[in-house]
């Protein structure tokens, strides 16, 4: 048997249907009053860039509820804190400027989704506003808005994300991080690795 391989737009929207005339006219070029509340009370977000090889790349950023600064209507700027120096996503953005992000505000259902063009800036007359316990980001990303929008509750409502009976016992179900990364890269004492992790988490969190 071979599946049956979905590979022109036209295939696609003749699967789906159009979408309503609500859904089409949602997207805006730019924040009004409601999508600045949105990230004003959001302290997590998922950051998805890619290179110029196409590989995509999805990373989480969280902070204080409103640590996305909006500048104004068509600029928001997203501090970068302290991690592991991969700088994935900050390398896919000087090489392919286009990213999408993705708002959550813990039990609300909806999101918030602005694409747009990203630059990296070390300016630290924008940076230093940002400072955490007197430690300002070492950059950060403009984020020039493209498209704007709210999107539907159908998959926290289908997920149940934020019920408290959805919530798991995290020692019970998953071994500790340092556990599954010293198996990750061939470490033979995980428990140490564990007590690395949340000693570098509580030195270097700013």
């Amino acid at each position: 048997m071979t599946d049956h391989v979905i590979d022109t737009f036209e295939e696609l929207r003749s699967s789906y249907g159009e979408p309503s005339e609500r859904a089409a006219k949602k997207t805006l070029d730019r924040l009004d009053g409601h999508c600045r509340r949105f990230i004003e009370l959001s302290p997590f977000l998922v950051l998805a860039t890619a290179g110029a090889d196409g590989r995509v790349d999805c990373s989480p950023r969280g902070d204080p509820p409103g640590f996305v600064d909006v500048l104004d209507d068509r600029t928001v700027l997203l501090p970068d804190r302290p991690g592991n120096n991969r700088v994935d996503s900050l390398g896919n953005v000087l090489e392919n400027p286009h990213v999408g992000l993705l708002f959550m505000i813990p039990g609300v259902n909806e999101t918030l989704r602005l694409n747009g063009r990203a630059t990296l800036t070390t300016d630290p007359t924008r940076l230093g506003p940002l400072s955490v316990k007197g430690r300002a980001p070492r950059s950060g990303l403009l984020v020039e808005v493209e498209e704007v929008f709210l999107h539907c509750t159908k998959a926290f409502v289908r997920s149940h994300l934020w019920a408290e009976e959805s919530r798991v016992d995290r020692r019970s179900v998953l071994p500790s991080f340092g556990q599954m990364l010293a198996d990750h890269v061939g470490l033979p004492d995980g428990e140490a690795l564990e007590r690395e992790v949340q000693d570098r988490i509580r030195k270097t969190l700013y």
